[in-house]
């Protein structure tokens, strides 16, 4: 099976989505964050630098709750950028409140 590549703008994506997760970490190490979500530290670096960007879904949503993160901002931030626009579309990421 042959994979089609990526279009430029499939890249960006990926690229903004490893900057938003890079973000939401902080200064959380990266090896605590992918335990936490149950990958490896290797994945998570390769998502964070856009080298692999375009993760499973199983793997996003991982990551998303490991960092607090919902599923619903992160779309809305990744999603194509309008024209001639050099911000990101949609709002900010926000964070799930934590339960005790």
């Amino acid at each position: 099976m042959v994979r089609t590549p990526l279009t430029p703008e499939e890249r960006r994506r990926g690229e903004r989505l490893g900057e938003l997760l890079r973000e939401a970490r902080g200064p959380r190490s990266m090896v605590a964050v992918a335990a936490s979500a149950g990958i490896s530290a290797e994945t998570l670096r390769k998502i964070e630098t856009g080298r692999a960007p375009t993760p499973a879904f199983f793997t996003v949503a991982a990551l998303a709750g490991a960092l607090g993160l919902t599923m619903d901002g992160l779309l809305a931030r990744c999603a194509a950028e309008p024209a001639g626009s050099a911000e990101p579309a949609g709002p900010p990421v926000t964070a799930l409140p934590l339960t005790a």
